[in-house]
């Protein structure tokens, strides 16, 4: 039963494709130049995440394995493509930063309030960086999701007009008169859902993974300010 299905729609979608108006086959052109951009983006997006889930998991678990919230950063270990490393880094590089300018003053290793805030800046800075270098990307499925059938709807519509009109040239409203114009003019709607649909599971599946990751960052940023602070802050000092 399969098999004649498969092949009555691939009978039909020749015939169909051969009804289709100019303005119908150019539509249906840019569809599919969105739908290879769509999965273009949803397999790097994926990879990308997938990647940056694995590397985060094997970063954390040595963070907390460290005695010094500074070890990492002081043995120069570089780790690409890991945003919970990416924010460590930042982070570090801030308070080393203020630690100088203080035992450049004369003072001790510690850091002030007023330090430990720039540090805190520096690591919501770097998570928000984080964060959209992740969702970079992603707004290119959302045009595919919201334009795919709307540009569908447009060549059918446009399609059903040309139909008409050539109903009216003809003068007569007869079925097989309107349904190769009709048929030619539906294949645009079909199309543009077809790129619209995986593209909204795509679209969905990626945000959800990003909001996760997000939330992942903010975590770790807090983590890594409290140790800062119960390490380093000295809060007597003023600058």
């Amino acid at each position: 039963m399969w098999s004649m299905c498969l092949v009555g729609m691939q009978s039909d979608l020749p015939y169909v494709w051969g009804q289709a108006t100019l303005e119908a086959k150019a539509i249906i052109f840019i569809l599919a130049i969105f739908s290879i951009v769509a999965w273009s983006v949803m397999a790097s997006k994926a990879l990308q995440m997938r990647r940056a889930k694995k590397l985060n998991r094997l970063f954390f678990s040595e963070f907390r394995a460290q005695k010094n919230v500074m070890s990492i950063f002081e043995r120069r270990v570089q780790v690409d493509g890991c945003p919970l490393f990416a924010v460590y880094q930042e982070g570090c590089v801030e308070l080393a930063g203020r630690q100088k300018s203080n035992l450049s003053a004369g003072r001790p290793k510690t850091i002030t309030l007023i330090s430990m805030e720039h540090v805190k800046r520096a690591l919501e800075r770097s998570v928000a960086q984080e964060s959209l270098r992740l969702e970079s990307g992603l707004i290119m499925l959302a045009i595919a999701v919201s334009g795919a059938p709307f540009l569908g709807l447009l060549g059918t519509v446009w399609g059903v007009m040309s139909a008409f009109s050539q109903v009216g040239i003809k003068g007569s409203a007869d079925l097989a008169t309107m349904a190769p114009g009709v048929a030619g003019a539906l294949i645009t709607t079909v199309a543009g859902l077809l790129v619209a649909i995986p593209s909204m599971f795509g679209y969905n599946w990626l945000v959800h993974n990003l909001r996760v990751l997000s939330v992942e960052l903010d975590n770790f940023a807090q983590e890594l300010a409290s140790k800062m602070e119960i390490e380093y802050l000295k809060d007597n000092d003023h600058e």
